[in-house]
């Protein structure tokens, strides 16, 4: 832990590792944690501009008696980021009594989960598209993973190639069934693009879901993106990266929780986004797989690894959770048609 001594007052700073791309510290005053400061990672956020003013747009509007507010801090020059020559930093608000879950097998936890995501989307509905910056152009773009992906394949190394021949072998095989998705039926949202339960804060008190936080992605898109990142973590109740690929699962009563909690808010999904859901939970742990699987041929030039392989491991975990959610379809759509009989 670090310390900073202000004119008036004394912060200590405390290391928090669970993201994989920003350099994250709590700011604490005494015993109190006040603070949330980030470094954000420029090589990835190119245009740090532009993702300040996405998450200051949404955070206007992000504001419900049951949606936790987020407040950003301006900086003496009245910017809400501030460059050094350490980089790029920015503070936010700390939610007091909060907590965030990896995992979870609680169906309270899965149930809150889908009503915040969909609340989230509730408060942003109204939102001017033309007021949000792509910050990264076709992030979850299919055919640009695909061509990353076959890039890497012929610049990589060739025992990387052997590694990995399951994995790559079955990438080609889903990305013909994934280019089916009708995208012209769907309509553009501002997305989170990055709901991972984890980018989820619940109460330590109550369990209530509170907010979204990790908002850098906050950009348009469709909401299959979010409800798909969403479920790929909530109804599998492995680590992201599990090398024991039985242990990894698509729990039923989770996804039903999840829908629940996404129901108990005022509709707002046409029929045709209701029916993109399934393959929505095929689609992202598939295009998250690639990119894993991707930056593991080039080396582990995007996502923070803890050992050589750990790429390679996330790759096979995401793309196991994507077979087994093909498997499902079936159910989930039954599910849907069951709690939104009114779109299905």
């Amino acid at each position: 832990m670090g310390c900073f001594v202000s004119n008036t007052q004394e912060f200590n700073f405390k290391v928090l590792t669970a993201g994989l791309i920003n350099d994250t510290f709590l700011v604490y005053s005494e015993e109190t944690p006040l603070y949330v400061l980030q470094r954000i990672n420029h090589k990835v956020f190119r245009d740090v501009a532009g993702v300040m003013k996405n998450i200051s747009c949404a955070l206007n509007a992000l504001k419900a008696t049951d949606y936790r507010e987020i407040r950003l801090l301006k900086t003496l020059e009245g910017s809400y980021f501030k460059k050094t020559t350490s980089g790029y930093w920015r503070l936010m608000s700390f939610i007091a009594e909060s907590t965030t879950y990896n995992i979870t097998e609680a169906e309270k936890t899965a149930f809150e989960a889908g009503r915040i995501v969909a609340k989230f989307h509730l408060l942003l509905e109204g939102q001017d598209l033309l007021e949000y910056t792509d910050t990264i152009p076709r992030f979850h773009d299919l055919s640009l993973r695909e061509q990353q992906f076959e890039n890497a394949l012929a610049s990589t190394d060739v025992s990387k190639l052997e590694i990995a021949r399951t994995s790559i072998a079955f990438a080609r095989k889903t990305l013909n069934t994934l280019k089916n998705i009708d995208f012209n039926a769907l309509e553009y949202r501002i997305c989170h693009n990055d709901t991972k339960l984890n980018n989820i804060l619940f109460s330590q008190q109550t369990g209530k879901g509170l907010c979204l936080i990790d908002l850098d992605t906050i950009m348009k898109g469709y909401f299959f993106f979010d409800f798909g990142d969403a479920i790929r973590t909530v109804v599998n109740t492995a680590a992201e990266d599990e090398k024991q690929l039985d242990r990894i699962t698509f729990n039923q009563k989770l996804f039903t929780a999840f829908i629940k909690g996404m129901a108990s808010n005022p509709s707002f999904l046409s029929k045709a986004e209701v029916k993109s859901l399934p393959m929505g939970a095929v689609f992202m742990p598939f295009i998250h797989g690639l990119r894993a699987l991707t930056d593991y041929l080039e080396n582990n030039r995007y996502y923070k690894v803890a050992y050589e392989n750990q790429n390679l491991d996330r790759c096979t975990s995401l793309f196991d959770f994507s077979s087994k959610a093909l498997d499902e379809i079936p159910f989930m759509e039954a599910e849907l048609k069951r709690v939104f009989p009114e779109t299905l």
